[in-house]
């Protein structure tokens, strides 16, 4: 529905067609990549004006288009520097799944330990000029050129720059390892409330935008 992604693949990139039933005639119907509207974090599905199918369509299936000859996606800087690191220059997928789990144990929380939000703010996307103005300021700015020209900034170092990482609004709390995350202290007897989360969240927005000038946009669907 977001086109989600991670460790440098996204969905689009494997991604065929789907089909979806109208919610108004019962319908079903059939799109491909091109009409799906993808972008980052994005699709139609996630808008609901103009050609938007948000409310109106549920998708009953999905087609991904994998290619015979399988081979490693390493563009994700992490992965780069585990290459680096372990001298694997070629690695297996075996290799690369492993690489990932480890990644993903080291930056994230296991919801069966301590409940999560995930994600929740999409990384920014800025021009190159403000890219520069950023990095005048602080040369330290993780940031990744985009192939439209334009930069994309890791959301979760422009919150730990703002001082968040490991602060907390009730229950609701800024995650130690990885400030991109939201968690709940409380555990399941005092867990934290909706409105905590979103507080704790318009803070972050705040802090953002007054010390960088960028408004920080909510991954997840509240509802």
């Amino acid at each position: 529905m977001q086109n989600i992604g991670a460790y440098g693949v996204e969905l689009q990139d494997r991604f065929d067609s789907l089909d979806a039933v109208d919610l108004a005639t019962g319908e079903t119907f059939t799109l491909d990549a091109a009409r799906c509207g993808f972008g980052y974090r994005d699709s139609v599905f996630k808008h609901a004006s103009g050609l938007g199918l948000a409310g109106k369509a549920v998708i009953t299936a999905v087609r991904f288009a994998l290619p015979k000859a399988w081979r490693p996606e390493l563009g994700y800087l992490d992965l780069q520097r585990r290459t680096a690191d372990t001298g694997i220059a070629r690695p297996d997928a075996r290799q690369v799944f492993e690489w990932v789990c480890a990644i993903r144990r080291a930056k994230l929380p296991d919801p069966r330990v301590l409940g999560n939000a995930g994600s929740f703010f999409k990384n920014p996307t800025v021009t190159p000029e403000q890219c520069a103005d950023i990095i005048a300021r602080d040369p330290n700015v993780v940031h990744y050129p985009m192939p439209d020209g334009s930069v994309k900034l890791a959301a979760g170092w422009l919150i730990d720059a703002c001082g968040w990482k490991g602060k907390s609004v009730g229950n609701a709390a800024v995650y130690e390892k990885q400030a991109l995350v939201l968690v709940n202290r409380g555990g399941a007897e005092h867990p934290a409330t909706g409105g905590e989360v979103m507080t704790l969240a318009r803070a972050i927005q705040t802090s953002v935008y007054e010390r960088f000038g960028i408004l920080l946009q909510p991954e997840p669907v509240v509802v």
